[in-house]
């Protein structure tokens, strides 16, 4: 692997350099050998032969450089103060196969300087999630942080109960988070001009260019979030716990807690157990992403030198909603197999409507729409049609066939083969259902692992019909069965 081990080279403040704890006895949960062969790891034989050893934090090879990131944040709208990484370690930076540093990151390290009331550790079922969820969202095209490989071991963690320790060697374009700066302006505020050059040289290095490119790169670091959250809407992805220490400064997902896959389609639906306000609900989260942004902002005011001002950063912030809205609203088109037109648009959101308004399944819905344009041709999504329509009420089923043929005259007035190669590529077969992590999760825990595999498989290619798929990997929840509330201890 090319190493560049560039944040080890940072004030010293910023992080504390430390190795990890062993696990004991840790054994092969599952390898993602596409990310290897990306980072570059394939072309090291002692890599692949120790990757176990490595993840389990037994071996540490010597070009890495293992610490502990120092951050802070606000968490469910408050300031929380000083954070930091408290179970995971920034293991190495390399340049993969298209030059694009990555950082590699064991998660389940053992306790850090900032672990607080933690120990340090990752469980077994938090692990299988994550690196599921990492990996779908990457096959599903949205810019994500995905995973080397996890190990499983004899250490036991409790939790509400004990479980079995593990540990994944998460992979990220970055682990800089919102946060960072909010730990810089509150601990060491001598640093923001030295940590701001750094995320522009590194992250953004076409800002340089700009007149002022310290305000390029706050523009783009919220473009970036505000199209990085319209593509979880599109695809019904609700992150569960959008903290401002859980952003990355280069709008890629990070942090999997208690994420989840829309099924029924319920705009207000709070998949985090410990969201008591619905602060980080479905519908809530583009307005998040904003009050994060508007909160990380007034930091760089002291970059006064740079350009930065009240009215300049309020110009950085401007073009969120717009950028959301455009991205969103595109991709919403392409899902039905529209052109981004106010008519197309006015048929989306009726659809969405009618989906909500009849707990319809969102994803098994929107792909359904292949056998309105092609029923013959796709029998797959004509099954999907029947089950949906079956479910409605004779008032819901006529406003059905009525959406159905004003749609269907819109379809005429384009490309049909181009309708449908839209629909075919922006509307998934296969998400992660919290039904399915469950099913790879009670497999794992009695060290069965090839419904994980299979599943890994099938979240592969998303957009295909697999031969290996069960009904259940597209079977939602009764219509009005209390959704599987997912918890943060992990």
């Amino acid at each position: 692997m090319r190493y560049q081990n560039t944040y080890v080279k940072l004030d010293t403040r910023l992080y504390h350099e430390q190795l990890p704890t062993p696990l004991e006895n840790p054994r092969t949960g599952h390898f993602n050998m596409q990310v290897a062969q990306q980072l570059g790891w394939t072309e090291d034989e002692y890599l692949m032969a120790r990757w176990v050893e490595i993840l389990g934090g037994q071996y540490v090879p010597e070009q890495f450089k293992p610490l502990s990131m120092a951050y802070a944040g606000h968490q469910f709208g408050q300031w929380a103060g000083q954070l930091g990484d408290g179970r995971g370690l920034l293991m190495a930076q390399v340049l993969d196969k298209n030059n694009q540093l990555q950082d590699l990151h064991l998660k389940g390290a053992g306790l850090t300087p900032y672990s607080r009331m933690g120990d340090g550790r990752a469980v077994l079922r938090s692990t299988i999630r994550e690196y599921l969820c990492g990996h779908a969202l990457t096959q599903l095209g949205i810019a994500s942080s995905n995973a080397l490989g996890f190990v499983v071991s004899d250490t036991r963690v409790r939790r509400e109960r004990l479980e079995a320790g593990a540990a994944l060697m998460r992979v990220a374009d970055s682990h800089i988070r919102l946060g960072h700066v909010e730990w810089i302006a509150s601990f060491a505020p001598d640093l923001l001009s030295e940590f701001t050059d750094y995320m522009i040289d590194t992250y953004y290095p076409e800002c340089r260019d700009s007149e002022k490119p310290v305000l390029a790169f706050l523009q783009a670091v919220v473009e970036r979030t505000a199209r990085m959250i319209a593509d979880w809407q599109l695809i019904g992805f609700a992150h569960g716990v959008m903290n401002t220490d859980n952003l990355s400064i280069t709008g890629s997902t990070l942090d999997f807690g208690p994420f989840g896959f829309m099924e029924r389609f319920n705009p207000a639906w709070i998949n985090n157990h410990s969201d008591h306000s619905g602060r980080y609900a479905y519908q809530n989260q583009p307005a998040i992403g904003h009050w994060n942004l508007n909160i990380w902002l007034p930091h760089f005011m002291r970059l006064t030198q740079a350009g930065v001002t009240r009215d300049t950063l309020a110009d950085c912030l401007a073009p969120y909603e717009a950028t959301f809205m455009q991205h969103y609203q595109q991709g919403l088109c392409r899902k039905l197999g529209l052109p981004h037109a106010k008519e197309s648009l006015t048929l989306a959101f009726e659809w969405l409507t009618l989906l909500e308004d009849n707990l319809l399944d969102y994803t098994n819905s929107f792909r359904a729409l292949l056998a309105l344009i092609a029923p013959n041709e796709h029998p797959y999504e004509q099954k999907l049609l029947t089950i949906m329509t079956a479910e409605l009420t004779n008032e819901a089923a006529q406003v059905l066939q009525d959406w159905a043929t004003r749609y269907l005259a819109q379809i005429q007035q384009v490309s049909i083969a181009q309708a449908i190669d839209d629909i075919t590529t922006n509307n998934p077969i296969y998400v992660l259902r919290n039904s399915m992590a469950q099913r790879v999760i009670t497999a794992a825990e009695q060290g069965q692992f090839d419904e994980l595999n299979r599943v890994f498989n099938l979240l592969a290619n998303p957009y295909i019909i697999n031969d290996s798929a069960i009904e259940l990997d597209t079977m939602p929840p009764a219509p009005h069965a209390p959704q599987m509330p997912i918890s943060c201890s992990s």
